[in-house]
């Protein structure tokens, strides 16, 4: 009873060990590469699983969510022969578990390596002023590059981004000089274009200013034009209307007498201004030729009608 027992014990754990052994519980995002007899047999996704005892085993583990690897800080020569400093960090991702596990045999160092002389060549390309304005571009080149190389490896490239590019500090140096003078440069350039516009402006400004005197100049002298014309138009009509009743009332009965009248009483005016203004007075010697005078007056007049 006792052999039995202890038969039964020793069967009970070989049972255990065998679940154990072979029982594979594959966690979400991963796979698992089974060998039989140390031949590819199939890959395991998520899941729980039972292998064959003693003839499947689990040979290789990938993770398939995206990694990010650092690559690490080299030195690469820029096409002006200047050396720079350059590291990045790499994003990545097991596609396909068999071609990770057989295609190649450590796919996270040859795809740093391969990072690392593909960037070498990119920087070679340019000079070291482009290495800081073309950074997008040298790592869409770097990431074309790995992804075609990676193919094979059952690895995606996601992508890859440049962190740092340090030159040397003579070189810095003198970046920092030219960057100066440039700033500089630019702010002279904007101080003279000011500068241009303000006397541009002041120009513009006393152009308009002439200009609007000389219209104004114009606009009152023609004004003052328009304005005497209507006032000798004015008195030009007036008069012709004054005379137009003079003769209206010459015509009339009784005009003639009172036209000698009033040329009697203008003379008589006129002569006695004479009297106060001088101390000497011509007198005519016939007064009868006051009235002489007036009927050669009233003949003129009567001549005109």
């Amino acid at each position: 009873m006792e052999v039995g027992l202890i038969i039964a014990i020793a069967v009970a754990v070989l049972a255990i060990i065998i679940v154990i052994k072979t029982a594979v519980v594959v966690p979400q995002q991963s796979a698992y590469v089974v060998e039989n007899l140390g031949k590819y047999s199939r890959t395991l996704t998520a899941g729980f699983h039972v292998l064959v005892p003693f003839i499947e085993v689990v040979a290789y583990k990938h993770s398939l969510k995206e990694r990010a690897l650092d690559v690490s800080e080299q030195i690469c020569i820029t096409a002006d022969n200047v050396q720079v400093g350059v590291d990045g960090v790499l994003y990545l991702r097991v596609l396909d578990a068999s071609r990770a596990s057989y295609g190649i045999g450590d796919y996270t160092f040859a795809v740093t390596q391969l990072a690392q002389t593909t960037l070498r060549s990119e920087i070679g390309k340019i000079e070291l002023d482009k290495t800081f304005e073309e950074r997008t571009k040298i790592n869409l080149r770097v990431v074309a590059e790995l992804d075609d190389a990676t193919q094979s490896w059952g690895v995606k490239v996601l992508r890859y981004e440049i962190k740092n590019i340090n030159p040397p500090e003579d070189v810095v140096a003198a970046m920092e000089k030219q960057m100066r003078a440039e700033r500089e440069k630019r702010a002279t350039v904007l101080m003279s274009e000011g500068e241009r516009d303000a006397v541009i402006n002041a120009a513009e400004g006393e152009k308009r200013r002439v200009v609007m005197e000389s219209e104004a100049a114009k606009e009152r002298q023609i004004n003052e034009a328009q304005g005497e014309a209507e006032a000798i138009l004015t008195v030009a009509r007036a008069t012709a209307n004054g005379l137009r009743a003079v003769a209206e009332a010459l015509v009339a009965e009784g005009g003639g007498e009172a036209m000698q009248l009033r040329v009697a009483e203008a003379y008589l005016e006129q002569f006695g201004k004479l009297a106060k203004e001088g101390n000497t007075l011509i007198v005519p010697a016939n007064l009868a030729d006051v009235a002489s005078m007036i009927g050669a007056a009233t003949k003129i007049v009567g001549d005109t009608r």
